[in-house]
């Protein structure tokens, strides 16, 4: 904004008419004096014009001055902020790598924990496995010898093998022979007891050395044997694969030939009963002297008696007895019909023996022994047996 220098200058005079007064007439006088005060007011805007622009110029220059601090007063609180900011994320970056070193850690931890405990349940699975293989082959083995044990006793028990004192096995005991019976053989001839897979065709007595008592003409020729390939082949394929069913040729054919004609008795139910208690393992033979359990006697024709047997109907002495199972009832058995029973229960044993493994001969082994049994049970059936030397 430009000021106007309104400063008076000089006031002229004027010279006026008449008698030449100095003194301004009136009209120039009021001019003058409207100068003068337009020149006065117009120098107070002046002045308060200026006055009112240094104003403005101090209001504008504070103006700046306080926008110059308050920037330099937010640049530094800006600065102080950025600064925290930093030293903040330095303390976070450092708590980041402190937590990732701890993560490395533990995840390192756990590799080796997992690792561990791989290692220990793989261990612990292997002992397990060991220990575990090594009770199934201590329960097989025991199961082996309490079959075994089991077999034996049923044997024994089929067999009789025990004597007492009324009634002495002398083929268990040969103490109690005389010297002289001793040296030539026992004679057959009726008595107490049986000897275990003695069979029929030993009926002759043997001198010592295994010479026969007979003249050399009468002494009978070596005996020799010959296969049955049929027979053999049905053994074998009985062998792969032993059971006690008959479902296989082999079985059938002994049933057949063997087992049922020798246990076909006058009395076929009591019979019957007889050949699946020997099938069952469930028969005993005791002599009539061993008894001491409490028998249930029915009439005679059912049991028999000491003079009448049983099975056969046929009056004979008879010093052994059978049980059934778990009934209480004994049958009264003469002689022939024990060496029946046994001879089947004597194939039945072995069969079962070669069933559960514990037979180690070769197949050609097993089979002969097998016929030796059939032809067992054949003479028995015939009516040949053998009796202790009384």
């Amino acid at each position: 904004m430009q000021l106007v220098d309104l400063e008076p200058g000089p006031i002229p005079r004027v010279e006026g008419g008449g008698q030449g007064d100095p003194r301004p007439t009136r009209p120039q006088e009021q001019r003058t004096q409207a100068r003068g005060r337009e020149g006065s007011r117009l120098e107070r805007a002046a002045q308060l014009e200026g006055a009112r622009g240094g104003e403005h110029e101090d209001n504008v220059s504070r103006l700046r001055s306080s926008s110059l601090e308050i920037r330099e007063k937010g640049s530094e609180i800006l600065r102080e902020q950025l600064d925290a900011a930093q030293k903040e994320l330095k303390l976070k970056d450092k708590e980041c790598e402190r937590l990732s070193q701890i993560r490395d850690q533990l995840e390192q931890e756990l590799e080796e924990l997992t690792a561990s405990l791989f290692e220990e349940a793989h261990r612990m699975v292997r002992e397990a496995n060991v220990k575990q293989a090594t009770a199934e082959k201590q329960l097989k083995e025991a199961q082996g010898k309490s079959d075994v044990l089991q077999a034996e006793v049923s044997a024994l028990k089929t067999m009789v093998l025990t004597s007492t004192p009324s009634s002495p096995n002398r083929r268990a005991h040969p103490q109690l022979l005389s010297p002289g019976t001793r040296s030539r053989g026992a004679s057959p001839h009726h008595g107490g007891g049986h000897a275990r897979n003695k069979s029929a065709s030993g009926a002759l007595p043997l001198a010592p050395g295994g010479h026969s008592d007979l003249p050399s003409d009468l002494q009978p020729v070596r005996e020799d044997k010959e296969m049955d390939s049929i027979l053999y082949a049905e053994f074998l394929t009985w062998k792969n694969r032993p059971s006690l069913d008959r479902s296989s040729a082999f079985l059938v054919r002994i049933y057949r030939e063997d087992i049922g004609p020798c246990l076909s008795f006058t009395r076929s139910e009591l019979s019957q009963s007889v050949q699946s208690a020997v099938e069952n393992n469930s028969l005993t033979i005791e002599p009539v002297a061993m008894s001491a359990l409490p028998m249930v006697r029915a009439n005679a024709i059912e049991c028999g008696g000491p003079k009448k047997c049983a099975l056969s109907g046929i009056s004979r002495s008879c010093k052994h007895q059978i049980k059934l199972g778990d009934e209480e009832s004994y049958y009264y058995i003469s002689p022939s019909s024990r060496a029946r029973i046994t001879a089947v229960c004597n194939f039945f044993t072995y069969i079962r023996y070669i069933q559960q493994g514990l037979v180690r001969h070769d197949a050609e082994q097993m089979f002969w022994e097998v016929t030796r049994l059939r032809r067992e049970m054949t003479v028995a059936k015939l009516g040949f047996y053998l009796t202790d030397q009384e």
